[in-house]
């Protein structure tokens, strides 16, 4: 991380660069402070990828105890698809965006960058079906209700072997516990993680990156989760932090829509699904899977699991791979087959209470019913089998 230095005005700020890879840098933070408080933020982004980059900004108003990203007014090289170089700006209206405290002068802003994340816009979508008689096995998807989500950051890919073990290893040395967690290969998913796990690494994956993490052992929100088995209420996460986390399974099923209404999978096109679009157990038995049976052979090679390299398929209308089976991903909320009757309308987090957590996606042995976007599955929070992976989520 840069070195903050301070910028006198009107409104004063601590500037610093986040880098979430390290293929990607952010380095040169400088800003300048209108009297209207509108401030200009600008940067340099080195990034081997042309327009795949995803640019965000983190605030902090305690002299950078902590970094949250509830701060929603920026414009300019901000989002998805921002191309590298130098002078790179961002125009943030503080005015506009509800801060924790007015004492400006203990503010700073990050700038991040990522070539894996994207950006899921804010704004309502469709979730659910209604077609629950037709579309079987689907009893607790129902009904179609309109949620409406803050905007977030996505992982591209589901998290992969490489990764997992390169946090885990250093979660070991910094006061984590961890499952082993297992992966074919560097660049195929892990799986065989437990939920409990799941939560635990991306705390883990917060701290490596010195981000503020988002789950911590009780209500008071005073010490991080990072050991035990524990199960974490809504009360657990601090929402608002800029480190990473599971996502709901509202902004899972959102994300894998891809910005498409009504559609059965994750792509908009066509209602059919393929083993040339997705990694799972073909059968012409379903009236929209067009297979060809059993799975493809391609990743059969090597024996259980035949999972497929993270990314091998097209991605959705969100540029998100993987959304339709590989691996099941969970997701942060307890499951409740009647949530969908009255849940909240806006950035739901799953009900209170439960005994399982919700896994969405699909995965490489099941066939395609399992693989559409509005599926619900469910597991204790503590299972460990081939099928299970994950992928994260970070405010903007």
């Amino acid at each position: 991380m840069k070195t903050p230095s301070m910028i006198a005005g009107v409104l004063s700020l601590a500037l610093g660069a986040v880098t979430s890879f390290a293929a990607v840098t952010v380095t040169n933070v400088t800003a300048v402070v209108s009297p209207e408080k509108v401030v200009t933020i600008s940067y340099d982004l080195a990034s081997p990828s042309a327009l795949t980059n995803a640019v965000g900004v983190s605030i902090s108003t305690n002299s950078g105890a902590t970094f949250f990203s509830t701060c929603t007014n920026f414009s300019g090289a901000v989002g998805n698809n921002v191309a590298a170089g130098t002078a790179k700006q961002i125009l943030w209206n503080a005015l506009q965006d509800t801060l924790p405290t007015n004492n400006y002068p203990t503010t700073q802003v990050r700038v991040w960058a990522s070539d894996s994340m994207v950006l899921i816009p804010a704004g309502p979508f469709q979730m659910g079906t209604n077609n629950l008689r037709y579309e079987s096995q689907m009893t607790d998807a129902g009904p179609n209700h309109t949620v409406d989500l803050s905007a977030f950051y996505m992982d591209k890919y589901e998290v992969t072997s490489q990764q997992w073990f390169e946090v885990r290893n250093w979660a070991l040395e910094n006061g984590y516990t961890f499952g082993a967690g297992s992966g074919k290969a560097a660049k195929h998913p892990v799986q065989t993680v437990s939920w409990y796990d799941c939560v635990k690494w991306c705390n883990a994956r917060s701290e490596k990156e010195g981000l503020t993490p988002c789950y911590y052992t009780s209500a008071v929100q005073t010490q991080i989760y990072r050991i035990d088995q524990i199960s974490l209420s809504n009360d657990c996460v601090n929402w608002a932090a800029n480190g990473y986390r599971l996502p709901t399974e509202a902004e899972w099923e959102k994300a894998a829509r891809g910005g498409a209404v009504g559609m059965r999978f994750p792509w908009s096109d066509v209602q059919t699904i393929s083993l040339a679009q997705a990694n799972y157990f073909g059968s012409a038995g379903s009236a929209y899977d067009l297979g060809p049976d059993g799975n493809n052979p391609l990743f059969t090679p090597g024996g259980y699991p035949y999972t497929s390299p993270v990314g091998y398929f097209a991605p959705n209308g969100y540029g998100l791979y993987d959304m339709a089976g590989n691996v099941f991903e969970w997701c942060w909320d307890w499951y409740d087959a009647s949530y969908y009757s009255s849940s909240p309308a806006s950035n739901p987090p799953g009900p209170a209470t439960g005994t399982s957590r919700v896994l969405r996606g699909g995965y490489w042995e099941v066939n395609a019913p399992y693989c559409r976007v509005a599926i619900r599955l469910d597991s204790a929070p503590d299972v460990t089998i081939k099928d299970f992976g994950f992928r994260c989520v970070r405010g903007q």
